[in-house]
Parts: structure tokens; C-alpha cells; sequence
């Protein structure tokens, strides 16, 4: 359950160079095969890119059910900026791009491309730089899932995103085989 409001009015992208990050800010990079890799901050994040609202609630295993409000970037935007290495005009080529997305703790979710592409899950999955009216500067970055029921893939502090195809395992099945 969540709801999403669209940026209001333009925003400007300004590039951040990596050693002008304010004192005590985390930064976290976007690597793998992209044609530009970044290092970026929650103040990155916040001052280059529209900043999106969720409501969010996600039932968690141990705690029950928990509601909590989000602003920040829509990932697909960001990483769209470091230039993944597909093919955009070929749909079946965006599709082979999967995101692991890493957290300070070492917890870590994999996310397809198809699924914050426009032409297919059209997913909005954040990059939180506010958590409930609370700027996320110090602790990092935090992915957020609205759509999940499960807060599972929700990742705090983010140390990492990489973007690249899986390759596939060349299997032999013999006929008849399950």
C-alpha cells in the first residue's frame, strides 16, 4: 500500500564531483556495466534529482505491520544517469539487467530492470533521502519498495548498487529429462 506523488516543477542536474561531499555524509556508489559509474550522497540524491512522496506500510515479521513516509529519487532516474550498458530502443535487452542493491549491514535485494522500466513493471522504487520528516544524511540512503507487502527489500544505508546482466548457465537436458 503506498501512494506516490509526482516532483513538482523542474530539476536542474548538477554534477557532484565525489570529493565535495559534505562532512559526515555516506556515500555510496553505482557501479557495474554502466557507461558512467557514480558516487553520490543523500545530498547528491536530494539536489539532482525530482524527490518523490510515498506513504508506505509493509507488515514486518517481527514487529507487525509499519507505516512510514519516504522522500527521495526514483531509482530507475538515478541509475538511468549512469548510463546502463543496454540497448534502451531494444525492450528484450533492458529486460537481461538485474540491480543489487547493498547496505551498510550487509543485507542486500535483487531487483530486475523490467520491473522499474516504464514499458514494464513501471515500478516506483525510491532512493530515500527523508524518512518520516527525518533527512537521511548521516545514515545513508535507503531503498524503498512501496509496492512490497513485505519490508524485506527495504535496504538502510545504502553502501552499493550494481547493475549488470546474470549469465545465463549453459545446461544440457537430455530428452525426456524433468
Amino acid at each position: 500500500m503506498s501512494r506516490l506523488s509526482p516532483p513538482t516543477g523542474p530539476v536542474a542536474v548538477r554534477p557532484t564531483p565525489p570529493d565535495t561531499a559534505p562532512a559526515g555524509s555516506r556515500r555510496f556508489a553505482i557501479r557495474g556495466q554502466l557507461r558512467r559509474p557514480l558516487a553520490l550522497s543523500v545530498a547528491d540524491l536530494r539536489e539532482r534529482w525530482a524527490q518523490r512522496h510515498a506513504d508506505v506500510v509493509f507488515d514486518c515479521a517481527t514487529n507487525g505491520p509499519q507505516h512510514h513516509t519516504f522522500e527521495g529519487p526514483l531509482l530507475r532516474e538515478v541509475v538511468d544517469e549512469a548510463g546502463p550498458a543496454f540497448d534502451a530502443r531494444r525492450r528484450k535487452d533492458r529486460s537481461r539487467f538485474l540491480l543489487a542493491v547493498t547496505g551498510k549491514d550487509g543485507h542486500h535485494a535483487v531487483l530486475s530492470w523490467a520491473e522499474l522500466d516504464a514499458d514494464f513493471g513501471n515500478s516506483p522504487i525510491l532512493l530515500a533521502t527523508v524518512m518520516d520528516g527525518r533527512g537521511l544524511d548521516e545514515v545513508g540512503s535507503q531503498l524503498v519498495v512501496p509496492s512490497d507487502r513485505c519490508g524485506a527489500r527495504y535496504i538502510s544505508a545504502i553502501t552499493g548498487i550494481w547493475v549488470g546482466t546474470c549469465a545465463v548457465p549453459e545446461e544440457r537436458f537430455a530428452p525426456g529429462a524433468p
